[in-house]
Parts: structure tokens; sequence; C-alpha cells
């Protein structure tokens, strides 16, 4: 494909390219001695079989933007010169929009202490926003961010994204859920596989180049998804890019966001202090 430039926080794909997973132990413990859920395959197998089938991508950071080290990212949207982001725990999730050269949040509604936040996506002038365990979604006006509606959905919630005619999601299995993004109904699902099976932990998620980019809990890896089929095309590796103090090992890679228009792609993670824009580079 053709080259492709990339933001953590932010990539940029040179081609024209348009765009939480949780156990029942609590998300921001992150061990990974965690139990897994039945039939999981291991994150060292699963990234070990990835990286002798798939394609890998590796990057160069392009730029790299300030962000806030205390934000918890779930949920990452840029739009029209800002992003867009949903920051998670009980008691600190929050809706954000953000300038992206100087990192100031510019606008922010807290969320009420018993929702830990999720995934986000944009669709048609509203905000809509998963929690992880609570099983409920708002809706908020984007520029007021004044919340217009809720709507229930079964399991966890952890990422969202829209491929311009419906919304996609994610839930801490290997499945991706389609939403018709007016009645927020589920329309389909489809089964993420790559050659060795089921994918598990995909998180955040982004549509780009018709392809759907999603986080893998735990790990410095986002899976190229092929929505049709559920195929993983691709793995792009982004080892590095995570801050090195991390005590509290909760500073995972989470949060994608397309700039469509200037053809840039943005990544980041929960509790780190840069966006970077990246592009990629493919290693075999």
């Amino acid at each position: 494909m053709t080259a492709i430039r990339v933001i953590v926080g932010v990539v940029t794909l040179a081609g024209g390219l348009a765009a939480s997973v949780a156990m029942r132990t609590p998300k921001p413990s992150i061990s990974p001695s965690s139990p897994k859920p039945e039939g999981a395959r291991s994150l060292s197998a699963q990234a070990s079989a990835s990286r002798t089938v798939e394609p890998t991508w590796s990057f160069d950071v392009v730029r790299s933007y300030p962000h806030d080290a205390e934000a918890f990212t779930q949920g990452l949207v840029y739009l029209d010169g800002f992003f867009y982001e949903s920051t998670g725990l009980n008691g600190r999730s929050s809706l954000r929009k953000v300038e992206p050269e100087t990192g100031a949040v510019v606008q922010r509604l807290d969320v009420a202490r018993r929702y830990f936040a999720e995934g986000l996506a944009h669709w048609k002038g509203r905000l809509l926003q998963l929690t992880w365990d609570t099983k409920v979604g708002f809706i908020y006006d984007r520029t007021t961010f004044r919340q217009l509606g809720t709507f229930p959905y079964t399991g966890e919630g952890w990422g969202l994204a829209e491929d311009g005619r419906r919304l996609i999601m994610s839930d801490g299995t290997p499945t991706l859920r389609f939403l018709d993004p007016e009645t927020l109904a589920e329309t389909g699902r489809v089964q993420v596989r790559d050659a060795s099976g089921p994918v598990m932990h995909l998180n955040e998620l982004e549509v780009v180049g018709g392809e759907v980019f999603a986080n893998v809990w735990l790990t410095d890896r986002i899976a190229r998804i092929s929505p049709e089929t559920g195929r993983v095309t691709g793995w792009i590796d982004l080892e590095g890019l995570r801050p090195r103090q991390d005590p509290t090992g909760n500073a995972v890679l989470n949060g994608i966001a397309y700039d469509a228009a200037g053809d840039r792609l943005f990544v980041t993670g929960k509790l780190w202090p840069r966006i970077y824009e990246i592009r990629l580079r493919a290693l075999r």
C-alpha cells in the first residue's frame, strides 16, 4: 500500500486513507498475569504468531503534541482541528475538546462517578461515548457537550468508531459489533481473527482507509482489520513509544485518531504526556 504518515495520538496515511477491552478484573489493573477469558490465547503467543504471518509495519515519528499525563485515554477523535477525547476511571471520567498545539483542554464535561467512560465516536454533530461495565452509552451535542440522550447495549463497552455508514464497537472479546448510527440498534457482528485464531483484547478503534485499526490491550500493537471479514490484514508495531517511567503499569497504548483531510494518523496512550503523528514503514 502507499506510505502512511502517522502521529501517535495521530497517524498520517500518505494515500489519503480515511478511519477498552476488559476482563472482569478491574480494568485499570492490567497485570499480564490477570486471568484471561476462557479460550483466549496468551498475549505473548498471540503477538508471536502474528509476527510470523501477517505483514507488519513499524513507524517514524513525524511530530509530537503535548497531552495531559493525567488523562486515562479511552477514546480519541480528530475533528476540524481539535482532538475530542474520552477519559476513563471512576471519578475521573470525562469528555474533552483539546487543542493539539498546546494540549489545552478547551472544553470539558465530567462524567458521573459511577461510570467508567470508554470509547468515543462522532456522528452528524453528535458525540457518542461508551462506558465500561454499566451497559449504557451517552449521546452529546458536539458543540455544547449537552447530553442529548443515552443508549443501552449488552456486555461491556470498549472502543467505538464510525465508517461513514455505521458505528463499530468493541466489547473485550474478539467480536466487533455494528450499530445503526441513528437508532443505535445492533445490526451485525464479525469475529476478528488472524492466522492463529481469534484476536482477544481489541480496544480503542479508528477506521482508516476502510480498515478498522484496533489497539490490542496490554500490547504495543495495532491490528489492521477488514470489517467485512474480520480478518487481520496486518499489524502495526509501536514498541518504543510507551513512556519509560510507568510504575503502575497502566500507561498502555490506547488512542487512535485520523485526520482524513490532512491524511494524518495520531496515536497516544493512557496517561501519556504526548500524542504522536507517525509515518508507517513496512517491515515485511
